[in-house]
């Protein structure tokens, strides 16, 4: 009697979690703990590490923790997210092995007005080198971002 193999279809449950998100990858000099410390001190957000949704992956033999703050908007559905791109040699999304961080924001609409007053603001953080958005399509493993 031969088993039936059923397979996961998790196209539909990424598609849902991109809807409608904004994706910045930013290369910085600083350690996580102090950009985060810059952006909260310098753009009056308040990011702090969410141990809950933090991103384990096994790679190599060998466990990974890809740490997650978030920050959510007062008065606003906006959230956001920022991924640490890189533990101990290895990185969330290999794809982007020059980006240091990823923000994310999602859950509320991000104008692009918004958007470039962030990248700018972002600019002019200590230690900051690149900004740049990056578009859904040049995401290879977007299933890594899913908490």
């Amino acid at each position: 009697m031969a088993l039936l193999k059923l397979e996961l279809d998790t196209q539909e449950i990424i598609d849902n979690f991109f809807d409608d998100t904004k994706l910045l990858g930013i290369v910085t000099s600083v350690k996580d703990y102090r950009f985060c410390w810059n952006l909260n001190n310098m753009l009056g957000i308040n990011f702090r590490i969410n141990h809950d949704i933090e991103i384990a992956m096994k790679r190599k033999r060998r466990q990974y923790f890809f740490s997650v703050y978030e920050y959510h908007e007062p008065n606003s559905a906006l959230c956001h997210y920022l991924y640490n791109n890189l533990h101990d040699g290895e990185f969330l999304l290999p794809e982007f092995k020059n980006l240091d961080f990823l923000w994310l924001m999602k859950d509320d609409i991000v104008t692009d007005a918004y958007l470039n007053q962030l990248i700018a603001m972002l600019r002019n953080i200590p230690g900051v080198q690149l900004v740049t958005e990056l578009t859904n399509e040049k995401i290879k493993n977007k299933e890594y971002l899913i908490f």
